[in-house]
């Protein structure tokens, strides 16, 4: 079994932020592998059902983003799952907007949401960072996140959501390379087909005259007839 933990902040002022690209995800995977309706437990939302040959639960805590530990912590005691079966899914500021990285165990970088299950269950966890860029500054970063996706962001952000809907049960699978390339090859720009050279004939050259091998007398001659 896994836990897929989706990060972000509860309330429908909160749905479009960059901080809120966590639960995005795991929304996205809900719907497109049909798992059960949410419902509430663990101070979050609930939502359980397979990926391949993998049971999945998906929580989304409702604790406010510095206490995700705590939902966290609830769902691990009671499905009795480890810390490496834990895949957390947040919003990534050090990556530049559509880039994606998976990452096992290892600090939390600052990010408060991390900050707080590394407070209860370690460090052990998987991570999905999610790359939504940086303001400049970090006396914007509050701001920065809290905010919504720009609408030029709309294109990249829900090619993301797809290639995460179509390569979870590979990651749930342990097969994080192949999760990673089939959200790559989701997030690439088409290429355009190369024509076909076209083969064009040269023209023929035009035969070269033949000599004119008359004496004078038979050109006049000629000329008068």
């Amino acid at each position: 079994m896994k836990l897929f933990v989706g990060l972000g902040n509860p309330g429908a002022k909160y749905a479009g932020n960059r901080h809120n690209i966590g639960f995005m995800a795991l929304d996205a995977i809900a719907q497109a592998h049909g798992f059960a309706p949410w419902r509430s437990k663990f101070q979050g939302q609930i939502s359980e059902g397979r990926l391949g040959g993998t049971r999945v639960v998906l929580l989304k805590p409702e604790t406010f983003m510095n206490l995700s530990g705590q939902s966290v912590g609830e769902a691990m005691r009671f499905y009795k799952i480890d810390p490496p079966d834990v895949i957390v899914f947040h919003d990534e500021l050090d990556l530049a907007p559509g880039k994606l990285r998976l990452k096992q165990g290892g600090g939390h970088a600052g990010h408060n949401g991390l900050r707080s299950i590394h407070g209860h269950i370690g460090e052990d966890y998987a991570r999905v960072r999610l790359g939504i860029g940086h303001p400049g500054h970090k006396d914007r970063v509050a701001g920065f996140v809290l905010s919504d996706f720009a609408t030029a962001d709309q294109t990249w952000l829900d090619d993301m959501m797809r290639g995460i809907a179509e390569g979870a049960p590979m990651l749930a699978a342990g097969e994080g390379p192949k999760f990673l390339n089939t959200v790559a090859q989701r997030m690439a720009p088409a290429r355009p087909e190369k024509a076909a050279p076209v083969k064009t004939e040269m023209p023929k050259p035009a035969p070269a005259p033949e000599p004119d091998t008359r004496n004078p007398l038979e050109r006049l001659i000629d000329r008068f007839r």
